[in-house]
């Protein structure tokens, strides 16, 4: 025989304020969980959404990111005519990169933050799914520049039109480019030639080359041909394992805190709703001690009151992740400890999150849940009968 869910329901009702402070305290705790792994799924998802499964990132063998990479000129030549190489009327489609680093203040604060800018070839909208959405490309050998929609919207100077000095050269704005929310929004693009020159970079070197390739199933004969070639020295990764890998090292950092936040509101919120249970089996010990009386069972008493601890941690679940829902597609921004440079992104909020919140609420009200129902199922019924 089992106990009435609604006998469970009307005493959360009956003892509404203890069970409100539970239901925040769970929810607080699920917020906080949500909000840090959305934030890492962000930064992750900026970074590996850069990448394209038909394209491909040539570096020196060993580099472990364009900045420490050089790739020379001969090089590049190679692999122009390699196979698997993707070719439109001007020729193979390839652009070969050089990456530095400059500083433009920030909109929001006015201090310092490093700017990626990536000197890029004149074929390189035709490698990478990136559309000019407003003013126009930069012309080849000329000091101009084309941001990313984040740079446009994030830093002082880099507006459509303006001029801004950096590397020891004045450069005009001429364009903003979408790139879709991937980290080439947070970029400033020139013409890489220009880029070298004013960077003092030596004309032979590049560092990396990102290629585009026939179809994504070209790349594995693509790597084994030109990782074999004994004219060169490079290693070769898909553009969006690359970019995977690259948000590792912040992402795990996130993650890591917001467990570590997470568990210490978690260890509150499970001692809130122990003691709600607690009190609740404290002043129904009669009432618990008639419905044994009555025939129903141990079992069924634990049921109970789990149930009761998993409807205060459901509810306080579905608070937390409502209350995070506003945080998707905020943007945010934090330093890419892989190429030193700010990086802006925004909370990605996902379903699989949300579950992962609810299932974690539901674990903390069996947690908080269990230990009072067994107190109760086990209390003597002689005891607390005396007391009617």
């Amino acid at each position: 025989m089992a106990i009435p869910l609604s006998y469970n329901l009307r005493s959360l009702r009956v003892r509404w304020a203890s069970s409100i402070v539970a239901v925040l305290g769970i929810a607080g705790t699920v917020g906080v969980f949500i909000a840090m792994l959305s934030l890492a799924q962000g930064f992750r998802m900026t970074l590996v959404s850069s990448g394209s499964e038909s394209n491909a990132i040539v570096m020196r063998s060993g580099a472990t990111s364009e900045m420490m990479s050089a790739v020379s000129i001969d090089q590049v030549k190679t692999l122009e005519d390699e196979p698997g190489v993707a070719r439109d009327a001007s020729g193979p489609l390839l652009s070969p990169e050089v990456v530095v680093i400059a500083p433009f203040p920030l909109k929001s604060s006015g201090t310092d933050a490093n700017v990626q800018v990536r000197g890029v070839s004149d074929k390189v909208l035709s490698v990478r799914n990136v559309k000019i959405v407003a003013g126009r490309f930069f012309h080849t050998g000329l000091n101009e520049l084309v941001v990313g929609g984040n740079v446009n919207k994030t830093y002082v100077g880099l507006d459509l039109g303006s001029h801004v000095k950096f590397g020891g050269a004045t450069w005009e704005v001429v364009g903003v480019f979408d790139a879709g929310g991937s980290a080439f929004d947070s970029e400033v693009w020139g013409d890489t030639t220009v880029v070298k020159q004013v960077y003092k970079r030596s004309p032979q070197y590049f560092s990396s080359v990102t290629v585009r390739l026939t179809s994504a199933s070209a790349f594995d004969a693509f790597r084994d041909k030109i990782t074999t070639d004994p004219r060169l020295n490079v290693s070769v990764e898909r553009e969006r394992d690359y970019y995977d890998k690259e948000s590792q090292a912040i992402t795990s950092l996130i993650r890591t805190l917001g467990l570590l936040v997470t568990l210490i509101m978690g260890i509150g919120a499970v001692f809130g709703a122990l003691n709600t249970m607690y009190s609740a089996v404290a002043e129904r010990s009669r009432e618990i001690a008639t419905m044994r009386a009555l025939g129903f069972g141990t079992g069924t008493v634990v049921t109970s009151f789990v149930f009761e601890a998993l409807v205060i941690a459901f509810i306080g679940g579905l608070v937390g992740c409502l209350a995070v829902l506003p945080l998707n597609g905020l943007t945010t921004g934090t330093m890419n400890w892989a190429t030193f440079s700010h990086l802006a992104f925004a909370f990605r909020v996902t379903p699989p999150l949300l579950i992962s919140g609810l299932i974690f609420a539901l674990l903390m009200g069996v947690i908080g849940g269990v230990p009072p129902a067994i107190r109760a199922a086990t209390a003597r019924i002689a005891v607390a009968l005396r007391e009617l």
